[in-house]
């Protein structure tokens, strides 16, 4: 995370190394690990690299591992060109097996459906489980892990998008799979990787949707360490929550002091070590409602800012200290604590210069440029008088907490557009998920992939129903919806010129500059191309020379 940062740049890889090294020291059976390895789905090289060297400095060895797998591995790891767990492969020396289930940042993409994990796991230093074969049902086999006379199922289940999950266990389409043989003496541990606070309607995971028989689960994806396990106590399990290992948001979650846990199991009975990491860089966090401070502040002073100002600098200065007293000692621990000051400035105020305040803690703080942020609560307006709205007592930073995603833009897009202009046989869901790949996870040919499905599936349905008078139409319609999508993506980032040339009879496209918007262009040109090339074969000139008509001028006309 923030590797190109001056100050926070290493920080990931010393707490790797710490956490790597706490399971070394304690001799552990194996790492578990709650999905979220990398933060970006394709990571660099150097962030690679690292994690290479770690692993391989930390998990092989000659130490012995002490339990054996009795489920069918070609099951549990059925994705890898190697299913079989690690640490049984002949050409490996492993002792401290590590087993990984894939996060929303790291998980597989492309037409290979491949992520960062899969690396790892062809390196032979993970074992990556808890992947689902499809999309309509997912049965969830355990590993099965015997130590002694100690038996332990474990469960896993990447991350899948929260609504899709959230729908297919309302339908049902979702099983655990329990062991035939002492179906009861067996631990039950689950791992994954969702939300679980409520982010709307069904934009989470309930703990009631999880089957009653798990004696643990263990929840990725939540940043806030709340690793002691609680009891939930409609389902009769556990839930340990171990949170991020380093400081990615600035948040109050993220302010909790940062720990691993160290699980001993016998038999049915379970105890988690709570292990507080060393080297993790310190985070404070407070808010100030200017509006709460009637006495000190007036905004009809025509010096209110400058004493906002200072009031702000003596809060500052005053989690600075609480940074010097709590250093741990530790050498490896960074010296630079993370500061955030969100300052209410609701009644009538004005927020003051954040850069020039910055500048004065450029040597003191990891995050000089994001100290302060400004924000306004929101009310809301009672429903009924009589009852207390306790909305009003709640102030939320209208840009903390809330993430605007690639998907809700292609969806808002399309919820206000005319009828004209919308998709008659790409899905929006489908075209959602495939922009968002396209602009976070850099999958250049998502796009493509996705109209290229789309445009075989309807010509296989209208095959079995021979129609074959609306292939014509199926062609312009699948390439007025991608010209839709060009509209909604490129409209944001367009900053290239496109130049017209010609080749023979074909109209080309030829762009400058390398961006959203050329990649856009580029993935547009080839399904041109390729559509126009699949009409000359079947001697169709004239739909040939329409494709011409539809995409040439529409492309001159959007940019």
């Amino acid at each position: 995370y923030l590797e190109k940062d001056a100050a926070r740049g290493n920080d990931t890889f010393v707490t790797f190394d710490e956490i790597l090294k706490l399971a070394q020291d304690h001799e552990v059976d194996f790492i578990l690990l709650g999905g979220d390895l990398f933060h970006e789905n394709k990571p660099s090289r150097k962030t690679l690299y690292t994690c290479l060297e770690l692993m391989r400095k930390y998990c092989m060895g000659d130490r012995p591992v002490q339990f054996e797998i009795l489920s069918d591995q070609s099951v549990n790891f059925g994705f890898s060109k190697f299913p079989w767990v690690n640490y049984q492969d002949g050409n490996l020396n492993i002792s401290t097996p590590v087993f990984s289930i894939h996060g929303n940042h790291d998980d597989p993409t492309g037409a290979d459906a491949l992520c960062a994990l899969d690396i790892l796991s062809c390196a032979g230093l993970l074992n990556h489980f808890g992947r689902s074969p499809s999309v309509e049902k997912i049965d969830i086999s355990p590993v099965l892990l015997q130590k002694g006379k100690s038996k332990m199922a474990l469960y896993g289940l990447g991350s899948i998008p929260d609504e899709r999950l959230y729908r297919m266990f309302v339908n049902k389409q979702v099983t655990m799979l329990r062991p035939k043989e002492d179906g009861d003496s067996w631990f039950n541990l689950f791992v994954l990787h969702q939300n679980r606070s409520k982010h709307g309607a069904t934009n989470y995971i309930p703990e009631q949707f999880l089957d009653d028989f798990i004696d643990l689960v263990i929840w990725g994806h939540e940043h806030e360490c709340k690793i002691s396990p609680t009891r939930n106590e409609q389902q009769l399990f556990y839930v340990s929550q171990p949170g991020s290992s380093v400081v990615t948001s600035l948040s109050p979650g993220e302010a909790v002091k940062k720990h691993v846990g160290l699980l001993r199991i016998k038999g049915k009975k379970m105890n988690l070590q709570k292990i507080p990491l060393q080297t993790v860089r310190p985070f404070y966090i407070e808010d100030i409602i200017l509006a709460d401070h009637p006495d000190i502040f007036n905004p009809d002073n025509p010096k209110v800012t400058q004493a906002i100002q200072a009031f702000c600098m003596e809060k500052v200065e005053s989690m600075l200290d609480n940074s010097e007293r709590e250093r741990l000692g530790n050498p490896r621990q960074p010296e630079k604590p993370l500061i955030r000051l969100r300052v209410d400035y609701s009644g009538g105020f004005e927020p003051f210069s954040v850069v020039r305040f910055s500048q004065k803690y450029m040597d003191r703080v990891a995050n000089p440029k994001d100290i302060i942020h400004f924000f306004r609560h929101r009310e809301q307006k009672e429903k009924n008088e009589d009852e207390m709205n306790f909305g009003k007592l709640v102030c939320k930073p209208a840009s903390e907490g809330t993430t605007l995603r690639v998907e809700d833009l292609v969806k808002q897009y399309f919820q206000t557009a005319e009828k004209k202009v919308q998709l008659s046989l790409l899905t929006e869901r489908g075209m959602g998920e495939a922009v968002q790949e396209f602009v976070d996870k850099e999958e250049k040919d998502a796009i493509e992939e996705l109209v290229k499905f789309q445009l075989e599936k309807t010509q296989r349905f209208l095959k079995e129903r021979h129609i074959d008078g609306e292939e014509a139409k199926i062609d312009e319609e699948v390439c007025m919806d991608f010209l839709l999508l060009f509209e909604i993506t490129v409209g944001k980032w367009e900053r290239e010129r496109v130049v017209e040339g010609f080749h023979g009879q074909n109209h080309w496209i030829a762009v400058s500059g390398a961006n959203i918007s050329v990649e856009m262009l580029d993935h547009s040109n080839n399904h041109h191309v390729r559509l126009h090339r699949e009409a000359i074969e079947i001697n169709r000139k004239e739909e040939a020379m329409r494709m011409n008509k539809i995409w040439l001028p529409v492309f001159k006309q959007k940019l």
